[in-house]
């Protein structure tokens, strides 16, 4: 027949037996034409209701009837919105849980985001002139001590007596050399981040601890392990060395070279045992005249550090050292130094004249040395391969003190 369709139900019973009903109407203009009973029951109306041990089934009916039928669209519906409503349930549960972990995120702060910012000579002088540093102004020895006839020696021919208003400096510069990197100080953490960004041009602040320490010559990824020899004074050297304008750029002449394929040193490294070489000229009062002269004790060792870094570097670029060169290359800039004080100071001097003229002294690790070393003409140390396992980047903070003097990278 043309539009009829003949469906077959299969219901099961309350005791779970399934029944099977067998097409038993034809539909005829869309009505029954044959109403079958089951166990002596008919069934009337658009629904037909069977009672089989006490259930109900659904007989065979066209799909026509089937529309009609309310229990069934009520299945029906209820089959396909049941999905739907557990899908919405577990996406509202989503929702709700990516919320709550939303309420838990703290805002940024717009200076959490600003990197710390840099910090000057001056200031962190000041801090440590504000500090209490009794107990380290306790166990300093300021000058060296001498007994017998070479105590009468230095009275009669040596240097003369630092001023009395000046030993106050004097003794903070040593207290400084004393103080040790302290994390929980902020100064402290400022120059640390001001010499990296300083020299490797970073903008943003780099981890207290890493391996990234090594890329500024330090030997580790604790630059406080580097401080033995000159506590913190080694690394306010450092600061004034690349904060003040004028040295910037001989600190970065200096840095480059460090990272030369042969010639390559590490440069905190290297500068700390340029400090050192500082604090044997002022305790030995070499540099007593000048401070004297100038009524300051800072500023010249500062020009002193500056000068004597200038010298190991052009001597270091112009005989073409490398690292099994570096005690006796560091024996020869001390000697020379605390002995020549006024003159390497005159020698930055001009150097930094020449550079404000023209920039004709300025020497890269690409380009020939224009001003060579005052001892060029000099016997030369020898050739670096000759040493290369007698000497080690390793030095004084690690030698007994008997040998305090003997010059050695620390």
């Amino acid at each position: 027949m043309e539009g009829d369709t003949i469906v077959t139900a299969r219901t099961a019973g309350l005791n779970g037996l399934s029944q099977e009903s067998k097409p038993v109407e034809d539909l005829t203009n869309g009505r029954s034409s044959h109403k079958p009973g089951l166990n002596g029951l008919t069934s009337e109306g658009h629904g037909l209701k069977d009672h089989v041990n006490g259930s109900s089934a659904l007989k065979s009916l066209p799909i026509s009837a089937l529309k009609q039928n309310g229990l069934l669209q009520s299945l029906a519906a209820g089959g396909e919105q049941q999905p739907k409503k557990e899908e919405e349930s577990a996406e509202v549960q989503q929702a709700r849980q990516q919320w709550e972990a939303l309420e838990s995120i703290q805002p940024a702060l717009p200076e959490d985001l600003t990197p710390t910012p840099l910090i000057s000579f001056n200031e962190a002088l000041q801090h440590f002139q504000t500090t209490d540093l009794s107990e380290l102004l306790r166990n300093i020895q300021p000058t060296l001590r001498r007994s017998g006839l070479a105590a009468i020696t230095h009275f009669l021919f040596g240097p003369p007596r630092l001023h009395r208003e000046l030993t106050e400096e004097r003794d903070l510069v040593f207290a400084i050399a004393r103080c040790s990197l302290d994390n929980s100080q902020k100064v402290h953490t400022r120059v640390l981040q001001t010499i990296y960004k300083r020299l490797t041009g970073s903008r943003v602040d780099c981890p207290r601890y890493g391996p990234h320490w090594e890329t500024v010559g330090f030997q580790g990824t604790d630059p406080a392990t580097d401080l033995r020899g000159t506590g913190f004074l080694g690394l306010m050297h450092t600061l004034y060395l690349v904060m003040d304008p004028e040295m910037l750029p001989l600190a970065r002449d200096i840095y480059k070279l460090s990272q030369h394929p042969t010639q390559n040193f590490p440069f905190s490294v290297m500068s700390f045992n340029i400090t050192r070489i500082a604090l044997h000229a002022l305790r030995e009062e070499a540099l007593t005249r000048e401070c004297n002269r100038r009524q300051q004790v800072v500023g010249v060792l500062n020009e002193f550090y500056v000068a004597t870094f200038l010298h190991l570097f052009q001597l270091w670029k112009s005989q073409q050292k490398t690292i099994s060169d570096s005690g006796f290359v560091l024996k020869e800039v001390e000697t020379f130094a605390k002995k020549n004080p006024k003159q390497i100071l005159r020698r930055l001097e001009g150097f930094l004249k020449e550079r404000r003229a023209g920039g004709g002294v300025r020497m890269s690790p690409d380009t020939p040395s224009h001003n060579p070393s005052p001892r060029n003409g000099g016997p030369r140390l020898g050739p670096s391969g000759a040493r290369g396992k007698e000497m080690n980047f390793t030095g004084v903070c690690e030698l007994p003190p008997e040998m305090e003097g003997e010059a050695r990278l620390i």
